[in-house]
């Protein structure tokens, strides 16, 4: 068991739903990304996605591309990301981290090098989210043999098929895109919703599911939690980061949110 299967399990004999936290790797700055990764964590977030920042990110709304373009600007790549990472581990961040990104990135790297350097940097899974299950033959046993978890996206456009085929290749979690679109663009939590998590859950046996796109409130996170097995919240977070930047209290501010998100999970 990695630090994913770890803390689901944790959760499920404590009752609770985990909080996912999304944060952008070098945004605001660079140089203040273990902080943020260390003030996630002390807040309470059960798994923390480190988004790799790449020129043309898939199905982010404006904030994340805007938060990858500030972060490449400020010169983050897979090596300082890795290396981010790293840090946050010899500080004491126990918590579970899983880089978020595109293939092309992994694929400039070398993915064997990439998944064993990953790892050894002390991440647990990876969301690659141009890789789909038919399309994984590649990638899929090189994380797994270097002990990455793949997480795979559904979506309420899934058919049945892909949901079977996610399901024999999920690790870590199975991520259930909330809607159709891109990322931070609606505040509504979808009144299908139950149901297309209970279509997934009868193919992913064990493998939780969690939910994510447009999730910004405790309320939304509660509700969300009613029927799945945890909330993901990222383009809120990433925001809030960018607007208190240049606030001393910045990262007190964003502890405290992340604490109230978290409590909705209990």
């Amino acid at each position: 068991m990695n630090r994913l299967d770890t803390r689901f399990a944790a959760l499920k004999a404590q009752g609770e739903r985990a909080l996912v936290v999304f944060v952008t790797a070098g945004d605001p700055y660079p140089e203040r990304t273990v902080d943020v990764l260390c003030a996630l964590a002390e807040a309470g977030a059960d798994v923390i996605e480190l988004g790799v920042p790449f020129s043309d990110p898939l199905a982010d709304g404006p904030t994340i591309q805007a938060a990858s373009f500030r972060a490449l600007q400020g010169g983050m790549n897979p090596p300082k990301v890795l290396a981010a990472v790293r840090e946050a581990r010899a500080r004491g961040v126990s918590v579970p981290i899983v880089l978020m990104g595109a293939y092309n990135p992994v694929l400039q790297y070398g993915p064997e090098k990439f998944a064993q350097d990953a790892v050894a940097a002390g991440v647990d899974g990876a969301i690659v989210t141009d890789v789909i299950p038919e399309e994984a033959d590649t990638w899929k046993p090189i994380a797994d043999a270097a002990g990455l978890a793949t997480i795979f996206l559904l979506a309420p456009t899934s058919t049945t098929e892909r949901m079977e085929a996610v399901g024999k290749l999920a690790a870590g979690f199975i991520y259930c895109v909330s809607m159709t679109g891109i990322t931070g663009t609606k505040e509504v939590v979808p009144s299908e919703l139950p149901s297309l998590v209970a279509a997934i859950r009868q193919h992913a046996g064990t493998t939780p599911v969690c939910v994510g796109f447009g999730i910004k409130t405790p309320e939304q996170v509660k509700a969300i939690c009613a029927f799945a097995d945890g909330a993901v919240v990222g383009s809120s977070l990433v925001t809030l980061l960018h607007e208190t930047r240049e606030n001393p209290e910045a990262l007190d501010v964003v502890k405290a949110y992340v604490a109230s998100l978290k409590e909705a999970t209990r």
